[in-house]
């Protein structure tokens, strides 16, 4: 679909109309498998605005929130789109998350409903056990459930076809993130904010997305800004076909196998995903030369690993930067003026106008560190119901603070320097230290405790928790450190729990009481 023959409608309001105008050009070409199931654009129009009448007619006004708690399936597809349709604010949940992180999210997002999976039926029940109001729980595959007369199953969601007029401020999408301190925050993406993301690779040279020729294989999860945005939203968008496989059952072989048998053109992939490829049986006896466009994020891969790649699949892995509250990628290293050049996240998006500042927020010269600000049409809204927090993290000219730090050279190459946020990158999944902390020090056994990210050869990074014992506990006896493991591991994301706990007298501490965490770094060190 050439931008040129988009109705001029459709670029403004709401955004679903886009997809409604790709169904128009590319109404019989597949928009998406699943496991052998296959959906046209025309088809997943017809579900998108039959679910939209379904949203309202349980009761769901434009405004409300929808979580949507499921794995990678054709279902988050139709869920998510039909509530662009219906007005509808939907927010995705991580299907890896446990009662205490669900129950967060829907009392902060303050749901309306939320659709899961029956596997994930009985986290959503603990969870409502927590909440201050009880939404409408629709579950998918009712032949997998226990059917109840109260029960509402997704293919009962159907009304009357329905689009309902959005203004471009208008929230479209409630992605929750988290910083180092604090609770996770709900970041408020717009239909302008979604419609400039999808819309930068139609206008730009930068990735070339369009097309029914485009398939993309989907092995991240959905719920992440990247998956949802990138390697869904983009593809589709240009009229191309989605390839989905669950982001919990990954597995290196099946992926090259499908990147052969149903030439993908593009993939985008963590670290860990490039090098259990590589590593693979077999790995230089499938063909991937049908790959156009390769990607991966999350931290910097290994060059050996890149270089195979590389060589078998004949197209280089770029690199990128984006964020949750940016919705997605502001800088790419595809289409660069100067090709790529490993090592960097590229150039910024023509849509992104970015600077590199110092601490009294002065423009430093190139070759110098500072915070990377970022400013442009996909930016988020704000942090929903935190206007504190909105206005400290953006400067009196709109320009939002990553809190990364950043250097760019004489060419506008930019590479990310530190996180400033002490952000822990595990294998492509970000763990946020101040939710481990808090979590630990639930614990009776636990006095004190900081989180930080430690090297791992697998995971680029995995937390580790140095804790301070309470009064009166003999760590190694009262307490130890597999059972403060365990604790973590059942009340959080598997990724996210603690793969190694040290016992200390006490954390060192600046005289304000902070956390002298590079101290722990070099203590780590000394192990």
């Amino acid at each position: 679909m050439d931008l040129d023959d988009v109705d001029p409608t459709a670029r403004a309001g709401n955004v679903a109309k886009l997809f409604d105008e790709t169904a128009a050009h590319h109404g019989d070409a597949q928009a998406m498998e699943h496991y052998g199931e296959r959906t046209t654009h025309a088809e997943l129009r017809d579900r998108t605005a039959a679910f939209a009448g379904g949203l309202h007619e349980l009761g769901l006004e434009p405004g409300d929130r929808l979580l949507l708690f499921l794995p990678n399936c054709p279902e988050y597809l139709v869920a998510s789109l039909g509530s662009f349709k219906a007005g509808v604010v939907f927010s995705p949940v991580n299907p890896q998350y446990k009662r205490r992180e669900v129950a967060y999210q829907l009392a902060d997002a303050d749901a309306t409903a939320i659709v899961t999976h029956p596997l994930l039926r009985e986290v959503v029940d603990e969870a409502l056990e927590d909440a201050d109001r009880e939404p409408a729980v629709i579950t998918i595959e009712s032949e997998m459930a226990d059917r109840d007369p109260d029960d509402v199953f997704f293919e009962d969601v159907s009304g009357e076809p329905t689009l309902v007029e959005r203004a471009d401020d208008d929230v479209a999408l409630l992605s929750y993130t988290s910083g180092t301190t604090g609770d996770p925050k709900g970041v408020q993406l717009t239909h302008r904010n979604t419609r400039a993301q999808m819309s930068w690779p139609l206008t730009s040279s930068n990735v070339d997305v369009e097309g029914e020729d485009v398939r993309s294989l989907i092995w991240l999860p959905l719920y992440h800004i990247t998956g949802f945005t990138h390697t869904a939203l983009q593809p589709l968008v240009g009229g191309g076909g989605l390839y989905f496989r669950s982001a919990l059952e990954w597995d290196a072989q099946e992926c090259m196998e499908l990147i052969e048998a149903e030439g993908i053109t593009h993939f985008v992939g963590v670290t860990t995903m490039y090098a259990d490829m590589v590593e693979a049986d077999g790995f230089g006896d499938y063909d991937l030369t049908s790959l156009e466009s390769a990607s991966e994020g999350g931290a910097k891969l290994s060059p050996a690993v890149q270089e195979r790649f590389e060589e078998t699949a004949g197209v280089d892995i770029s690199e990128g930067y984006g964020l949750t509250e940016t919705h997605g990628a502001t800088h790419t290293q595809q289409g660069s003026s100067f090709g790529l050049q490993h090592g960097t996240i590229g150039q910024p998006l023509r849509m992104t106008d970015c600077k590199i500042v110092d601490e009294s927020g002065d423009e430093v010269a190139p070759g110098e560190e500072g915070e990377l600000l970022v400013r442009g049409p996909a930016v988020m809204k704000g942090y929903h119901g935190m206007p504190d927090a909105t206005e400290r993290a953006f400067t009196e000219r709109g320009y939002f603070r990553t809190g990364d730090v950043a250097r760019r050279d004489e060419n506008n190459y930019y590479e990310i320097v530190d996180r400033k946020k002490h952000v822990i990158v595990s294998a492509g999944y970000n763990v946020y230290p101040s939710e481990l902390e808090t979590l630990l020090l639930e614990h009776e056994a636990v006095a004190d405790v900081a989180v930080i990210g430690v090297p791992d050869d697998r995971r680029n990074e995995v937390p580790k928790a140095f804790v301070v014992p309470a009064v009166g506990v003999d760590p190694g006896t009262d307490v130890t450190a597999d059972e403060l493991k365990r604790y973590s591991l059942d009340r959080v994301a598997e990724y996210k729990h603690p793969r190694e706990v040290e016992f200390v007298d006490e954390l060192p501490r600046t005289t304000s009481g902070k956390v002298q965490k590079y101290k722990l770094e070099s203590w780590d060190d000394d192990a």
